[in-house]
């Protein structure tokens, strides 16, 4: 995700359930503190991320962008998660994610 400000940036990571969506204009926006919030053009989160796009995972993220999770993927014994790469993928305890550097869960997040 994108969150502007004026001439002000800020990059974070969202993790939702499958069945669900991104409250990108609510929750992601209100709690970016931003006017606008959109999801980062993809070659901003993969150079930024140093991952490939549709393997960028919650694991590894740059220590400035906040990672934002929905109380339901937290709740979740196992979640399946991108590697870092298109190839491979994770299996890890839902309670995992919130131990992240920079974790945050987000109420009303995934809708």
């Amino acid at each position: 995700m994108a969150g502007k400000r004026g001439q002000d940036v800020t990059l974070a990571a969202c993790v939702v359930l499958s069945r669900t969506r991104v409250d990108v204009n609510g929750a992601v926006r209100k709690h970016l503190g931003a006017r606008k919030a959109s999801f980062a053009p993809m070659d901003t989160a993969v150079g930024e991320s140093g991952m490939e796009y549709g393997g960028i995972t919650p694991i590894g993220l740059p220590a400035a962008w906040p990672l934002l999770l929905d109380p339901a993927v937290v709740d979740e014994e196992w979640v399946l998660i991108g590697s870092g790469s298109r190839r491979g993928k994770l299996i890890v305890p839902g309670k995992a994610l919130a131990a992240l550097p920079g974790a945050v869960v987000v109420e009303g997040l995934g809708v």
